[in-house]
């Protein structure tokens, strides 16, 4: 890299009020382009001079915030000048910094966001803070987010669920996709005609891929407080498709200190995700207890707890309740929250006497999911999963 260059790269670093110290040491001036980088910059990492518009910050003047208009021209700057990545990390610093819950209140500026998981938590934590104005637009925001989590999930989860069938049930009823060729031929080898040289079945056998009784019963139980943002958009996905598939049952449950049979919504990602209620506290014994009576043939129930397991009711009822689910026969997992870059949000302490009852107790990375759901249908062990994920 040339000494210009670099030159340039620390100058923007380190901001305007450094312009001096850099062409004293003969430093160049900032090209074009990288004077609206430093202002794009300066606006949100930048003194009480650099706000938007080149005027003061948010907190001067008599109050008020920044215009729309200079929002609005701050975002197309930023969207022309760097990368998305970089993009999606200073949005989410200019509502840390500098406390602009218009970027997601305002129609046209929520139209020019960046999809990003972290901004589409803080809007669901907001939306009862949307203005009607700006609904369609919130909506239109959290769709596109879920559009690409359904291109990661949609096939895989599909993928996995199909394999994972039961396929010994068979049914009456014919479907050339669910012939059940091995099955067939073996009880019909009897039928065979030597001069044919071919076996003449009197009876063919059919998977039953849609039958209540064979059905796997699979039961979310979604922890909907502050932390749980990332968790809550990838398992409303994971919940949607599985909705629509015959193959399965879906529950979803959510809760905080309340409990919301959210099943309903599963039509449509984003209904789902509008029907939560973010931020409070949480009674997850409570929430346990209600999905155990959910359950109808505990040997083809999967529940999936997924939470940070920061208890704020009782905790020895949180233990008994999801000891009683194992014991009962259901499969019990429980996922931890996932925050920022991915990593684990969790009461350790929770997390270890859950782990000691033989309950897998784990964060998995959202494009493991479909693998998780296949291991836990088939009956597998997913050992392997959690040392990954430990390691």
């Amino acid at each position: 890299m040339a000494r210009t260059e670099r030159s340039s790269r620390w100058r923007l670093i380190l901001g305007s009020e450094t312009q001096k110290s850099f062409q004293s040491m003969g430093g160049g001036g900032l090209s074009q382009e990288e004077l609206l980088m430093d202002a794009a910059l300066g606006a949100i990492y930048g003194g009480p001079g650099e706000g938007f518009g080149g005027g003061p910050g948010p907190s001067g003047g008599a109050g008020r915030g920044p215009s729309s208009p200079a929002v609005s021209k701050w975002l197309g700057d930023l969207r022309t000048l760097f990368d998305p990545e970089m993009v999606a990390v200073v949005q989410n610093d200019a509502i840390e910094r500098k406390g602009l819950k218009q970027l997601l209140l305002e129609p046209e500026l929520l139209e020019g966001l960046e999809p990003d998981l972290n901004m589409a938590s803080t809007l669901l934590m907001l939306k009862d803070q949307i203005p009607k104005k700006s609904k369609q637009a919130a909506r239109a925001y959290i769709r596109r987010i879920v559009e690409q989590l359904n291109k990661l999930l949609e096939h895989d989860v599909r993928r996995a669920v199909t394999a994972a069938l039961d396929r010994r049930a068979h049914s009456p009823l014919p479907s050339a996709s669910a012939l059940d060729f091995p099955y067939t031929i073996r009880r019909n080898l009897k039928n065979y005609n030597a001069e044919l040289k071919t076996i003449v079945p009197e009876r063919v056998w059919f998977f039953d891929r849609s039958s209540k009784v064979n059905r796997w019963h699979i039961i979310l139980d979604i922890d909907q407080s502050g932390s749980m943002g990332q968790s809550i958009l990838y398992s409303s996905v994971m919940a949607c498709v599985l909705a629509s598939m015959s193959a399965v049952k879906t529950s979803v449950v959510t809760f905080d200190t309340q409990i919301m049979d959210l099943t309903p919504l599963c039509a449509d990602p984003v209904d789902l995700l509008f029907g939560f209620q973010m931020g409070g506290g949480t009674d997850i014994a409570k929430s346990v207890a209600y999905c155990q009576g959910l359950v109808e043939a505990p040997a083809k129930t999967l529940f999936f707890l997924i939470s940070d397991l920061y208890e704020g009711g009782n905790r020895a009822a949180l233990l008994r309740r999801v000891e009683e689910l194992k014991e009962s026969g259901a499969r019990v997992v429980v996922l931890l929250a996932i925050a920022d870059g991915g990593k684990p949000f969790y009461d350790p302490e929770t997390a270890r006497r859950i782990a000691a009852m033989g309950i897998p107790c784990f964060a998995c990375a959202p494009e493991r999911l479909p693998e998780l759901l296949e291991r836990c249908l088939k009956g597998q062990s997913l050992e392997g999963l959690m040392k990954e994920k430990n390691s």
